[in-house]
């Protein structure tokens, strides 16, 4: 059982068993992490970060598929005026260059995840900074998110930890264009 449900628990249990303690002195606030982390400022500055970052790498591998493409075309189409050693040249060439991109597109497909990863940790440290600082402001006991059923409006602080973030500054791309390791 994960700490914030255990802490729920321990505070329902509280409320149910313990006579003198008033469910109304409790002020119990809830976060919806998806939709903060899909609408804050810095979550799309992260996707377009991380799209300029690998849009060459990108292009890079759609024109090699192109390529490979039109180099089957011309083998379908030429092999009977092409020599024996011409056609099994070319066979090898396409073969090879397939390979190198299906090895490429996954090195491209790791890379990218793990600097998605990187940014989506990052992004969850700052929303966690927001609703902490936004908690101890308000006098929140407890803040809840992830695996609750229901969660009425009244006390769904998303959109105060949204208009938090957006009144942050937005990094700017500190990375480069290379892919990691060049």
């Amino acid at each position: 059982m994960r700490s914030l449900d255990r802490c729920l628990l321990v505070v329902l249990t509280a409320a149910v068993l313990l006579p003198g303690l008033a469910l109304a002195d409790i002020k119990i606030g809830f976060i919806n992490p998806i939709k903060v982390l899909e609408m804050a400022p810095q979550a799309e500055a992260a996707r377009n970060d991380l799209e300029r970052e690998f849009a060459q790498r990108k292009e890079d591998l759609e024109a090699e598929d192109a390529s490979i493409k039109r180099a089957e075309e011309k083998l379908g189409r030429d092999t009977a005026i092409m020599s024996e050693s011409e056609r099994q040249k070319l066979e090898r060439d396409v073969l090879s260059r397939k390979r190198d991109v299906r090895r490429a597109k996954e090195e491209f497909r790791d890379d990218l995840n793990l600097r998605r990863n990187d940014e989506l940790a990052k992004l969850q440290k700052e929303v966690l900074k927001v609703i902490n600082e936004l908690a101890k402001e308000k006098g929140f006991d407890l803040i809840v998110g992830e695996g609750v059923v229901y969660a009425s409006e009244a006390i769904d602080i998303s959109e105060q930890v949204l208009q938090r973030l957006r009144q942050l500054p937005v990094p700017a791309n500190t990375k480069s264009s290379k892919k990691p390791g060049e």
